[in-house]
């Protein structure tokens, strides 16, 4: 068997084969980043070896047309994480950089991880369209912040006092915005006025784009993953977030590599006596974040939550422990809900991904 690595750039992919038995180099190639260089580069991998897997570096607003390309040629794909990726160029003997060098290391990262460690590639269309939007949202509520820091600066010079009354994350309110321009109108028509005026009209139209796509998202989940929304202590963004960062749970052969890519499998640190975990630092930390915000709405509202972490902390685990201990759990009744068939069929534009993997639904 050989592995091809895939370097991804806009206009062109750089691709390296090496053998599954040592690493030694098969083949390199460097394909147009269009269809007939995707023709090209599965012409060229089946002259190679008859079993191949393609590992591509995760990077998939750049490789998602290939994988798209592979994976509907019945091709096995996996992704690789960039800082894996980088890891394995750094052992190699070659000094430098260029395209097919991490060509090269991708491939040889998955030769030496083994490739059942690696997520396979899997397009599901409509978790990459909740995922756009959840995004798209993300970044106007981060210009609302942006646009809200600096009303506030204008109103320290215009409106000291009402600055003053203006409670924390309130400038985002219909009513407290309405109050403000108000004000603004009272004041002397100056630069500063004028200008946080239309700060206030920006503010309160990003607000309602932000307002009609949650609305959106949430028709798209109820449509698409219903039993995230009747889970306690999840909400619409939230699982927004976990079906579009999860990106097709069937690419995860169990619950435990979910977990790793939540960044909520516990790394040991055993030595000696001591026999003890840690936090997992990497990982899709979106996923993570997700996690907890389940994690610690549960442990304020559900008492057999709140009953779990006080079993672990008797068992000596601190408040952080313990939440850990809930997010791996968590993250074992997440994957189980991803793996569900969805509610109604998938659009006639997805690709189904062929392979020999199957999720199993662990409760």
């Amino acid at each position: 068997m050989i592995v091809i690595g895939a370097d991804i750039h806009k206009s062109t992919h750089a691709l390296a084969a090496v053998s599954s038995d040592g690493g030694v180099m098969a083949g390199e190639r460097e394909i147009r980043a269009d269809e007939a260089g995707h023709r090209a580069a599965l012409r060229w991998a089946w002259e190679l070896d008859a079993e191949r897997v393609w590992a591509i570096e995760d990077c998939r607003h750049l490789s998602r047309c290939f994988e798209q390309a592979l994976i509907a040629a019945g091709e096995r794909v996996v992704r690789v994480p960039p800082k894996m990726m980088g890891a394995s160029r750094r052992g190699e003997r070659e000094p430098g950089k260029s395209d097919q060098i991490d060509a090269r290391a991708v491939a040889r990262a998955v030769v030496r991880e083994g490739v059942e460690r690696f997520a396979a590639a899997f397009l599901d269309e409509r978790a990459l369209e909740i995922r756009l939007i959840c995004d798209h949202r993300s970044d106007l509520v981060a210009e609302r912040t942006r646009q809200i820091n600096r009303l506030r600066w204008h109103l320290v010079d215009l409106c000291p006092e009402l600055e003053a009354k203006i409670p924390a994350r309130q400038l985002d309110n219909f009513v407290m915005l309405d109050r403000i321009a108000r004000r603004l109108r009272r004041e002397e028509r100056t630069a500063r006025s004028r200008i946080a005026l239309e700060v206030v009209a920006s503010i309160r139209a990003i607000s309602r784009q932000a307002n009609a796509l949650e609305r959106e998202l949430r028709g798209l989940i109820v449509a698409y993953r219903p039993e995230l929304l009747a889970e306690q202590g999840l909400g619409v963004l939230t699982a927004a977030t976990l079906i579009g960062r999860t990106a097709g749970a069937e690419r995860f052969p169990s619950d435990a590599h979910f977990a790793r890519q939540a960044g909520v499998a516990p790394i040991p640190v055993s030595s000696g006596r001591t026999d003890r975990h840690r936090l997992h630092r990497g990982g899709d930390r979106q996923l993570n974040r997700a996690l907890h915000i389940i994690a610690i709405t549960r442990a304020r509202i559900d008492p057999e939550t709140r009953a779990y972490l006080e079993r672990k902390r008797a068992e000596g685990k601190t408040r952080p422990e313990a939440l850990r201990c809930l997010k791996r759990h968590l993250a074992r009744r997440v994957h189980c809900l991803l793996s569900m068939p969805p509610t109604t069929p998938q659009p006639r534009t997805r690709i189904q991904l062929n392979s020999a993997i199957s999720v199993p639904c662990l409760t």
